[in-house]
């Protein structure tokens, strides 16, 4: 959420931050600022009625004059009824704010690629043709992904791992975990089943409602990723500054309606509506978020450059950026498949964005001030499994997995399907 105090200050700066985004935002901002006008010029004429009750109650308490205390007693119920109707206006006035304020995004950063495309920041390791054909990752898996016994159980876009391929996942969220621990980020198993306010706090509610899946008699919500629980860890809080940097790393289930990708990527487990993943969360002092930001983005290429994959970094387009984001890198890895570069993983600085819809601040010399949030994929297993697979291709079909896996449980080789 933007602070309505930046808003009143520079009014015309944060129009231009928001016209960067497109998408009509301008005119929502506008809306934001007519209402809080409307609660700054209600606010004082209450509090002004207040005190004027006040000083109509001391006066009829200490007035001896019957017929002088009935007027006041008659002045004071014109004033009560003003009174009343300013207080509800100013209720109705606040909701209406913060229903205003709930859909405008985050200011992008000035760094962030100025669009309509994305921004190339450097491509990492040799791609190019194989002297045999390629094989895709479901040629290559084999059995052991199973999509048509899983649309019988649940429908497209879901599919059993069986065999090695289990224990590639396995070893490959342990080992990251592992990697994760050593550079400070604490592991954590983390609800996947959530309220709304969760989702709201973290920009997903309102804004990607079509993506999301909802059970409606408990009022609860499947989350798309465990960035949702990993921010709502501290919610409400107050956390002492001496305890920052704060680092989460989640594994969970994650669960999307891929709303609107009808007919993109439906062949294998690139895009499916149920997957795993590790992922980074950081709570940071806002003068570090920039540096954090780049941190996250290093250990995202670590963790590439250890499995073995070549990949490039993109800056996405301001005019892409998810509403909480002010700045966002991918990470895209070469599938020889596809001959194309595809997503593994994004990071996002989203400065006080989250943090201010979830009350979570931070204190240093008893006072207070709204901290920064930040979250980056460390590895989308799915994903992962595909690029490992594409890229580690032989020309009999096996497929030749990196040692960081394999010592944590994965096999050495996939046997040709």
């Amino acid at each position: 959420m933007l602070e309505l105090k930046r808003i009143r200050e520079d009014p015309e700066g944060v129009r231009e931050a928001l016209a960067r985004r497109g998408g009509g935002v301008e005119e929502a901002l506008a809306g934001v600022i007519e209402l809080d006008e409307r609660r700054r010029a209600l606010l004082p004429e209450l509090e002004g009625l207040r005190a004027e009750q006040n000083e109509a109650n001391v006066r009829i308490r200490t007035t001896e004059d019957v017929a002088e205390r009935g007027r006041e007693i008659d002045a004071m119920r014109a004033v009560a009824a003003r009174a009343k109707d300013l207080e509800k206006q100013l209720v109705e006035v606040e909701l209406s704010l913060q229903e205003s304020l709930a859909p405008l995004p985050n200011l992008p950063d000035p760094t962030a690629a100025p669009g309509p495309e994305d921004e190339l920041v450097r491509e990492v390791g040799t791609i190019g043709a194989l002297d045999f054909p390629a094989r895709d990752h479901l040629e290559l898996a084999g059995g052991l992904i199973d999509m048509d016994s899983a649309a019988r159980l649940s429908g497209s876009r879901f599919a059993y791992l069986k065999g090695d391929l289990v224990m590639l996942e396995l070893a490959l969220v342990r080992w990251t975990l592992e990697k994760l621990r050593g550079h400070g980020f604490e592991p954590v198993i983390p609800p996947v089943l959530v309220r709304e306010r969760a989702l709201y706090g973290t920009g997903f509610l309102p804004d990607t409602e079509q993506q999301i899946y909802r059970l409606e008699e408990d009022e609860l919500y499947l989350v798309g990723t465990s960035e949702v629980a990993l921010a709502s860890l501290h919610d409400g809080e107050i956390l002492e500054a001496e305890r920052l940097p704060l680092r989460y790393a989640g594994f969970s289930p994650c669960f999307r309606r891929e709303a609107g990708a009808a007919g993109k990527d439906t062949r294998g487990i690139f895009r499916v509506h149920q997957f795993d993943k590790v992922e980074m969360f950081s709570f940071i002092e806002p003068a570090e978020s920039a540096a954090e930001h780049e941190r996250i983005l290093a250990i995202e290429e670590e963790i590439l450059g250890e499995l073995g994959l070549p990949y490039r970094v993109v800056n996405i387009a301001v005019n892409d950026l998810g509403n909480s984001a002010a700045k966002k890198y991918d990470c895209e890895a070469w599938l020889p498949g596809q001959e194309r570069y595809r997503e593994l993983t994004s990071c996002s600085n989203t400065t006080d964005y989250q943090a201010r819809r979830l009350n979570i601040r931070m204190r240093r010399e008893k006072r207070t001030a709204i901290l920064h949030t930040l979250n980056g994929t460390a590895v989308a297993v799915g994903r992962t499994i595909v690029a490992l697979l594409e890229n580690g291709q032989r020309a009999d079909g096996s497929v030749e997995l990196p040692p960081c896996v394999v010592a944590f449980g994965a096999p050495s080789t996939l046997a040709a399907s």
